[in-house]
């Protein structure tokens, strides 16, 4: 039986994929992907990067935006739903799980995008070209409720995208903000091409070191970078297929958001690691290879300041659309759940995502939190969304909903990845996420 979203569908095949990509392209695309490309074999890693990424987005993203679609509604209702067609409850309570992580990680998200409006805002005074790296960025951060104008300004922008609805808020800023993300960072990636000493950041990106493919870390790291790229979690996907028309494709809009995704994720690596190599400095540095470690480069670079208030207004859409994300299914949860308004559910949302996140500002806290909820929780969600679209559903289900909208039949191989496959990965990802310190996404 099929259900009807209450808030309405996007209005156009585009407008869904780009709301997509903008759930998925975050933080992790734009420090992350590099980093680890380079740490775990060059041009290597991205074998078996590619492979997972076309594995979980042909049933990964498919089965959720399916999902979401066959049910009209997010993680809870979904799970709810796919609980009852085996006559059992509980569905309600697993289903909160996810939704527990989205919220997680909106809260912490919110503090990090703040962050970086605060230093496109240094950029465009000069006030982050005339301060040591460290000194503005503990001045941001080192310190409880030292961020807080711009932390509230991210989830109050965030808040006002949302009141306006699926078609009139989410749809139409990704329209806008996504490709005006691509296209500010082709321009970085362009300038970084001439910077002396360039080269020596493409080596670390592309020249393969195949000795790492016999590297189990490899592969698992691949595994983890692909799967929390593409935001598979349970939750957030759901969401944006019970907005999804049922004239569309979900297959192919699934491998679209894939390939743009990693598009994101490569072009970030051109526009950053290059960049830090021209200038001696450390590409592994992780999380503060944007507040530290790049606004060391817009310094010492010509016109850095121009290139630093392009490159933080870049990552602010990337960062404003997958919050927007995130506090959709938690806005979407409080409207059917407890019969809240849309506009009521979304200040809800944000407030309480501001109210959690002014407790935890300092940098350290902050960090804490994140790692809990990405360590533990969210890889938790995304194994449970698995298990309830290809086991508890089922496939059988499942691929009706994929065949609505869609003329070509799907591979005869599908059943197998997505049933076994795809559900024995999404395993290993939470497995490893407990052993491997630091987790793997």
């Amino acid at each position: 039986m099929h259900q009807k979203s209450v808030n309405g569908t996007f209005t156009s095949k585009i407008g869904f994929v780009l709301a997509a990509v903008g759930s998925a392209v975050g933080m992790g695309n734009i420090w992350m992907f590099p980093y680890r490309t380079g740490q775990y074999g060059g041009a290597a890693f991205l074998i078996p990067y590619l492979l997972f990424i076309a594995l979980f987005g042909y049933v990964g993203l498919s089965g959720e935006f399916a999902f979401g679609r066959l049910t009209g509604t997010g993680p809870i209702g979904s799970y709810e739903y796919a609980m009852k067609t085996r006559g059992t409850k509980g569905g309600a309570i697993l289903g909160a799980i996810p939704l527990f992580g989205s919220l997680g990680i909106a809260i912490g998200y919110s503090i990090i995008v703040g962050w970086v409006l605060r230093c496109a805002f240094g950029a465009l005074t000069g006030t982050l070209m005339s301060t040591e790296p460290e000194t503005f960025f503990a001045q941001m951060s080192a310190t409880h409720l030292s961020s807080v104008p711009w932390h509230a300004i991210v989830v109050v922008i965030t808040v006002a995208i949302l009141i306006f609805g699926v078609s009139g808020g989410i749809e139409k800023i990704n329209k806008v903000m996504m490709p005006a993300f691509f296209i500010l960072f082709l321009i970085i990636a362009v300038r970084v091409l001439f910077l002396p000493g360039a080269l020596e950041g493409y080596k670390y990106l592309l020249v393969p070191q195949w000795e790492y493919l016999l590297n189990p870390r490899t592969w698992i790291m691949a595994m983890g970078q692909a799967f929390f790229s593409l935001s598979v979690t349970g939750s957030g996907m759901i969401i944006y297929g019970s907005y999804l028309s049922k004239k569309e494709d979900v297959v192919h809009s699934s491998c679209m958001t894939a390939v743009l995704d990693t598009c994101a994720a490569m072009l970030a690596g051109f526009a950053v690691i290059p960049s830090v190599f021209a200038f001696g400095l450390d590409p592994a540095s992780g999380p503060k290879l944007l507040f530290i470690t790049l606004p060391r480069v817009f310094q010492q670079m010509p016109l850095g300041r121009l290139f630093a208030f392009l490159f933080f207004i870049s990552v602010l859409f990337a960062g404003i659309t997958s919050l927007a994300n995130m506090l959709e299914a938690v806005s979407e949860a409080a409207q059917t759940r407890l019969k809240l308004s849309r506009k009521v559910a979304v200040v809800v949302a944000g407030a309480a995502t501001l109210a959690v996140g002014l407790l935890i500002e300092q940098e350290a806290l902050m960090g804490r939190w994140m790692d809990i909820i990405t360590i533990y929780i969210v890889p938790i969600g995304a194994i449970l969304g698995a298990v309830m679209i290809y086991w508890v559903l089922g496939v059988k289900t499942i691929k009706k909903e994929l065949m609505e909208g869609r003329e070509k039949p799907l591979s005869p191989a599908y059943d197998f990845l997505a049933k076994y496959v795809y559900v024995f990965l999404a395993a290993l990802v939470v497995v490893c996420s407990f052993v491997i310190p630091g987790g793997i996404g």
